[in-house]
């Protein structure tokens, strides 16, 4: 199994980034791809998933309403469309897959994880 994210780079406040995770190898039975997020020094926390059959989503309250993930399942692929960003947006976001969607918050349930992809917020 391989997740592959891409997309990062550096952008100015107030603008958007889209975030790829494609993934190979994964069977049906990993329903949930999450996008976590860490700073140096800080824990990994969750921002976003979807469940990969029914598309439900997830999002923590610090991105509810400028983030929207997606998903292609013809391509294997999620994306997350970040909106508005803000300084304190800044890190290596991770995407990561887990059996269980209704489970998709907790770091520990994710199985496989992607290299990251770094998102600089700054003027």
């Amino acid at each position: 199994v391989q997740l592959q994210a891409s997309g990062g780079g550096l952008v100015q406040p107030g603008g958007s980034l889209r975030l790829s995770c494609a993934a190979s190898g994964l069977t049906l039975n990993y329903d949930a791809i999450g996008w976590f997020r860490q700073v140096p020094g800080k824990q990994r926390e969750a921002v976003s998933s979807i469940s990969r059959s029914d598309g439900s989503t997830f999002y923590a309250e610090t991105v509810k309403g400028r983030f929207t993930i997606s998903r292609d399942n013809s391509k294997n692929t999620v994306y997350l469309q970040m909106n508005s960003l803000e300084p304190e947006d800044t890190a290596v976001y991770y995407c990561a897959a887990a059996r269980d969607f209704a489970r998709a918050v907790f770091l520990l349930e994710y199985d496989y994880w992607g290299q990251g992809t770094l998102v600089t917020v700054s003027s």
